[in-house]
């Protein structure tokens, strides 16, 4: 691993966490209170700071290189934890906080990965992924995200999604092409989705609840024209004469976006954060032409 020696502590990203030891990622469905983490540049919460209230995959977009932090649920009696590793991928020694830490030095190196979760919670999505179709063979049972299905599965031919919303996708570590599941049955997923190939990882969408915000732009690095939305979008060049999206900031919400208009085509999951460059994700070549909020319905 590249480490990166800089001014406190080197921090990549933070992620829910689940109490089962074979997943890697929870949420707060069903629930109206959401857990906050809040990050500072510099030891004793000063510094420029990032207040984050879900998953984030890279801070260091926020800032460069946090040091402290600074943990709260709004209104709920049970407590938030967020555990810290020395190591990428969750590895290495560990360093469980559930309350405020001034200097993360005294316990790790060099966090380089964090996982959070909110104890006590007892609702979650579930989703049953079957090495045949029809729903016949082994199954693999996950309520929460998985990175990586060839520990548990062979292949993936059929699934069944008892609550919540996930995205599944075709490549490990939540890469390549991705597909939408809503609570369903899906007894040959891949001639029903067209998809090319099986299921190699997938995330659970967590339930929100209040408004929906984004802003897209025109070009990479927020350049160009811009609008922020709060609704769904069937036609960016429709409504605000925009014939290409290259970059996005999630303010609020979970969103679809997709290739075509109208809805259609390939799709891409946003989650709360900044995307400053769609091609840098891997989605060389593609234009985002709609835009769809993923409400608590599903």
């Amino acid at each position: 691993m590249v480490r990166y020696k800089r001014k406190g502590l080197n921090l990549v990203g933070t992620q829910f966490r689940s109490n089962s030891p074979s997943t890697t990622n929870m949420s707060n469905s069903g629930m109206n209170m959401r857990g906050k983490i809040i990050f500072y540049e510099e030891k004793n919460f000063q510094g420029r700071s990032y207040e984050c209230m879900s998953d984030c995959s890279d801070m260091s977009s926020y800032l460069n290189s946090p040091s402290a932090t600074n943990m709260s649920n709004s209104g709920m009696n049970m407590r938030g934890k967020i555990i810290f590793y020395e190591e990428k991928n969750f590895q290495g020694r560990s360093y469980e906080c559930m309350s405020d830490c001034s200097d993360m030095s005294s316990y790790l190196n060099s966090p380089s990965t964090t996982n959070m979760s909110n104890s006590g919670m007892n609702m979650r999505g579930k989703i049953i992924f079957y090495e045949e179709k029809n729903f016949q063979g082994r199954s693999y049972e996950c309520m929460s995200d998985c990175s990586d299905m060839s520990s548990y599965l062979n292949r993936c031919q059929s699934c069944r999604v008892e609550s919540g919303c996930f995205m599944v996708y075709d490549r490990p570590n939540y890469m390549g092409s991705q597909y939408f599941m809503r609570r369903g049955e899906y007894s040959d997923y891949m001639s029903m989705m067209g998809m090319s190939g099986s299921i190699r990882s997938c995330r659970m969408i967590p339930m929100h609840r209040g408004q929906y915000r984004m802003k897209i732009y025109e070009r990479e690095n927020f350049g160009g024209q811009s609008h922020e939305m709060m609704e769904d979008c069937d036609n960016i060049m429709d409504r605000y004469r925009m014939n290409d999206c290259q970059s996005c900031h999630v303010m609020d919400g979970h969103w679809l976006m997709y290739e075509q208009p109208q809805f259609r085509g390939k799709m891409m999951y946003m989650r709360p954060g900044e995307y400053r460059s769609f091609r840098d994700m891997g989605m060389s070549g593609m234009r985002f032409m709609s835009m769809r909020r993923i409400t608590d319905m599903c």
